[in-house]
């Protein structure tokens, strides 16, 4: 068929053809979006999940329908660099120089000077140019919690004073270290207890629900915390034919079964096992042998693109550490158990489950569980360490 035309995207938070299974979500944000712009916001959200859920994709859904709306949004990715202030402001920026082409109004020149005193404070923070002078007395404290909620509230008083919210979106959330997460989430109390137009979306591992809960304690209380799972049997199946449909396509029943259990519901499995099984058959319908043929090519595609980069990120040790967890099967694993594997006392190896943890390859569901961030790792882990050894195979 004509590969062209292929309307699978497997990607890093690339959208589908088909959003499928998240109807609920959406309909609930929309909701709260327009509550808070009508100056009653309610709980903002983090959405947890494994890698290859599809949070990034419904991150941005949120930021259409935001758009859509006509409300400001800012966007950041965070990293585990130290740089999240600095992105903080740049993206404020554009948000508050939007609002300053409408007619001037004070609340957003106030804003735009606590933006210029916030940035002040960071490295570099003179390149950040807002055409107005820093205000003293907001947001040049040099404190973060103190500074980052004075920027959002004199940014969410902008906003209401031109008629509009703001959306910020955090994605990766559980790379902000525990100022920073103390800072989001003080700041975003703050523009509550005030009740002004700005919500918070921060998408993470599943891990976030306990540092957000660690960095403030009344975090359960602000916030909604939707766990983004595998789409069910008949939302993955749909996720294949709906698109193919539009193209005038079809999966036979037994095709869209085998890729809805070899995916095991994953989005992202679903999307790449969908764009090799199109461009592999010869005409409508796709067909189980089809599936079938290119099921290795997809296991080849998977271990090289998803599973390897994250693979030769890690120590020796830090293998090992993986491969015995693997052995036990998908997971969770009580710590006890992963140690017993290795042959070492638990308290040995237990700066080594941290460290997986502080790199997004593991989370802790439970106190003293262990569990992969990313689905079908451990199956990947016995093919490419198949003896049990840390290093790469040295052949192919």
């Amino acid at each position: 068929m004509d590969r062209l035309l292929n309307p699978f995207r497997p990607g890093a938070g690339t959208a589908p053809a088909a959003l499928v299974g998240r109807d609920v979500l959406v309909d609930e944000f929309g909701v709260a979006l327009r509550r808070a712009i009508a100056r009653q916001p309610g709980k903002s959200c983090m959405p947890l999940g494994l890698r290859g859920v599809g949070k990034t994709v419904l991150l941005n859904r949120f930021l259409q329908i935001a758009a859509d709306e006509g409300v400001r949004t800012a966007f950041v990715e965070a990293t585990d660099s130290g740089s999240f202030a600095s992105q903080i402001a740049i993206r404020l920026r554009r948000v508050l120089l939007g609002l300053a082409t409408t007619p001037v109004r004070r609340a957003v020149t106030r804003a735009l000077g606590a933006l210029r005193a916030f940035a002040l404070q960071l490295p570099d923070g003179t390149s950040i140019s807002v055409g107005v002078d820093a205000m003293p007395g907001l947001a040049d404290s040099g404190l973060l919690d103190e500074d980052l909620a004075d920027l959002l509230v004199t940014t969410g008083e902008a906003a209401a004073e031109c008629g509009t919210g703001i959306v910020l979106a955090i994605d990766e959330a559980q790379y902000l270290d525990a100022q920073e997460m103390g800072a989001v989430i003080g700041a975003i109390h703050r523009t509550s207890q005030l009740d002004l137009p700005v919500l918070l979306v921060a998408a993470g591992l599943p891990q976030l629900r306990g540092l957000a809960g660690n960095a403030r304690t009344y975090t359960e209380r602000l916030f909604t915390f939707p766990e983004i799972d595998v789409l069910g049997a008949d939302d993955a199946r749909a996720a294949l034919t709906i698109p193919a449909q539009d193209h005038g396509v079809e999966f036979t029943p037994e095709a869209a079964e085998a890729i809805v259990e070899l995916s095991r519901g994953y989005p992202y499995f679903v999307q790449e096992w969908g764009f090799h099984a199109w461009n592999a058959a010869p005409a409508s319908p796709i067909t189980l042998d089809d599936v079938r043929a290119t099921t290795p090519t997809v296991i080849e595609t998977l271990d090289r693109d998803f599973f390897r980069v994250r693979f030769d990120r890690l120590t020796p040790k830090e293998r090992l550490y993986l491969r015995a967890m693997a052995d036990l099967g998908p997971g969770p694993h009580r710590s006890g158990d992963v140690a017993a594997a290795l042959g070492v006392l638990v308290t040995s190896v237990a700066p080594r489950r941290s460290g997986l943890i502080a790199k997004g390859m593991l989370y802790s569901p439970a106190h003293g569980d262990t569990a992969f961030t990313v689905p079908l790792f451990d199956e990947f882990l016995k093919r490419a360490v198949p003896d049990g050894t840390p290093n790469w195979p040295r052949s192919k």
